[in-house]
């Protein structure tokens, strides 16, 4: 590196650089445009839902987990739940999310509600007119007032008042609880077996 204050070598100020500059002038006509072509698409959309239907997740970490979001898709055993068949659940515009897996009762519960309420709104309008397949909407439902939006996120926690801890609370010791269970949980089958091995070690002792 060149230390000091010195003379610039090889200073290369010549290269025509406003031919080669690239402007951006076209981005606020081009910020209307996509928005105007969303809105053609919307519109040729007929009664499509604006959104597809995603589940409803926790949010990461001991901190925002009282909070729900919008997640990715809903999983298998959820789609099983409420009755929808993996492969006609993107026809219906539902997303699904193969790699989530449902590890609370609640959440799945919540999903669960949330596909059958979005599926008693359904509305599948046939593919050619006068002539239905099944699961395809008849009748009344065709001329029936519809609404394009989705079913709103309801957060279920309730933020429990302040009250004063109780013996029993303060006695209860959560770490040796836990170890306690997951011990036991490990340890079943090899307890298991070695209680059926002495078992049968007495009554052939007995013969």
């Amino acid at each position: 590196m060149v230390k000091h204050n010195n003379q610039l070598q090889k200073n290369h100020f010549r290269k025509d650089w406003q031919r080669r500059v690239k402007t951006w002038f076209d981005q606020p006509g081009k910020k209307k445009s996509r928005r105007v072509a969303r809105s053609k698409k919307a519109l040729a959309s007929g009664a499509a839902p604006l959104q597809r239907l995603r589940s409803v997740v926790r949010c990461p970490t001991q901190r925002y987990n009282i909070r729900v979001r919008e997640g990715r898709g809903f999983t298998i055993s959820e789609l099983k739940l409420a009755g929808i068949p993996r492969k006609q659940a993107k026809g219906l515009g539902i997303v699904v999310d193969h790699r989530r897996r449902s590890k609370s009762e609640e959440g799945q519960k919540a999903n669960v509600e949330r596909l059958q309420a979005y599926k008693e709104r359904l509305v599948v309008f046939p593919r050619v007119h006068g002539k239905p397949k099944a699961g395809d909407a008849q009748g009344e439902d065709l001329t029936a007032h519809i609404t394009r939006e989705l079913p709103a996120i309801v957060n279920t926690y309730t933020a429990e008042k302040p009250r004063a801890i109780t013996e029993e609370e303060k006695s209860f010791e959560a770490y040796t609880t836990l170890r306690k269970a997951r011990s036991d949980a490990r340890y079943a089958g090899i307890r298991a077996k070695r209680a059926a091995d002495k078992k049968a070690a007495a009554e052939e002792a007995k013969k």
